[in-house]
């Protein structure tokens, strides 16, 4: 087992609470065990997989046989740490994860971890899937675990509606029939494929008019927001509006998203106001000076 900071690639962090330390304000030997699970959920979540739906499409799951802890130190109330996870080994059947749990710089717990690929029903362990097995080889080389493709909505279409109705329509709310409309035909569209050609995020950009283009139907799964996804599309858009010669770039943020585009250049514009029952205010990026 490691005890190196420079052996993982992939971080998550926790803060201990209350409940998960003794009189002493040490935490409990259990609880790193729940903290590298809640770590797992999150390395699975940067492999661009959505765990549930990634799981149905290979017709398998993975099941933990075996979790082997070193304790080196103690995590004490409030303090934050920071889990690092790497994939050690894949093989016919199993997959080994080797973990540490971090204060700064100092190893507290590490820890191995192997499951088994197995049949949710029968529990009958079998091969790791080809794409599971690249996949973890991708991301630990720090290779790009999604693919960007870029067309018309005819050509887009089928790829990006499902996520956008999932996510605009059932989770927030928005009517069907305002969710499409006649902008989608003449917009450029974008979408993020996983390893397994889930489309996990999409956008459209319109045509510019007079030099204004805009920005719009921003929809990450959302099991996976918070990992670059969102950006990944941003910036691929804006690279295409840069291209093209647009000027400038207008979109209107929902309100909790303010803060991801204002950390991408965009500038607040206006005051509040209700589209399609949601608050939203107006942001812009300047292309050209």
């Amino acid at each position: 087992m490691t005890h190196s900071r420079e052996n993982f690639r992939f971080f998550t962090k926790l803060r201990v609470r209350w409940v998960e330390v003794d009189m002493q304000k040490i935490v409990f030997n259990g609880h790193y065990l729940m903290y590298l699970d809640t770590a797992i959920a999150d390395y699975w979540r940067a492999l661009g997989l959505p765990y549930e739906r990634a799981m149905q499409a290979l017709k398998g799951d993975l099941f933990v046989v075996k979790s082997s802890l070193e304790y080196h130190g103690s995590a004490l109330y409030d303090d934050i740490l920071d889990i690092g996870l790497k994939c050690a080994k894949v093989g016919n059947s199993s997959v080994l994860i080797s973990g540490g749990i971090f204060k700064n710089q100092t190893c507290l717990v590490s820890a191995e971890m192997v499951y088994v690929f197995a049949n949710p029903q029968t529990k009958q362990s079998m091969t790791v899937p080809t794409q599971v097995r690249q996949l973890l080889e991708d991301f630990e080389s720090n290779r790009p675990v999604t693919q960007t493709r870029m067309g018309t909505w005819s050509e887009l279409k089928d790829h990006a509606l499902p996520l956008r109705m999932e996510v605009f329509v059932h989770e927030q709310g928005v009517p069907a029939d305002m969710e499409q409309d006649a902008d989608d035909d003449t917009s450029q569209h974008v979408v993020l494929k996983n390893a397994l050609e889930q489309t996990v995020a999409t956008a459209r950009l319109l045509p510019a008019v007079n030099g204004v283009s805009r920005i719009g139907r921003m929809a990450v799964d959302r099991q996976l927001r918070g990992h670059d996804l969102g950006s990944t599309l941003l910036n691929t858009l804006i690279h295409e509006a840069k291209q093209r010669g647009d000027a400038q770039i207008r979109l209107h943020a929902q309100r909790p998203a303010q803060s991801f585009y204002a950390k991408h250049g965009f500038k607040t514009v206006g005051e509040t106001f209700i589209e399609a029952g949601i608050e939203h205010v107006e942001m812009m990026l300047h292309l050209k000076d």
